[in-house]
């Protein structure tokens, strides 16, 4: 089974920050699968178990963007 979440990200304006983000988030325990859409300012996190918030904003701002 699988999870899959939608997070509004402050802050990415191009590919470089979609990277980051991408990267960052990726390790996470258990998460699988990143996905990034700058036009919406989203990322979908697919993981085997729920994402704690915590863990997501802590890579989300170490790749230099917020969690809105």
């Amino acid at each position: 089974m699988s999870f899959t979440e939608t997070h509004d990200v402050a802050g990415m304006t191009c590919d470089h920050c979609a990277r980051a983000v991408r990267t960052e988030v990726s390790t996470i325990d258990s998460v699988t699968d990143v996905d990034v859409d700058l036009a919406r300012g989203v990322v979908r996190v697919t993981a085997e178990q729920p994402v704690p918030t915590t863990a997501l904003r802590s890579a989300i701002e170490e790749a230099g963007y917020t969690l809105a």
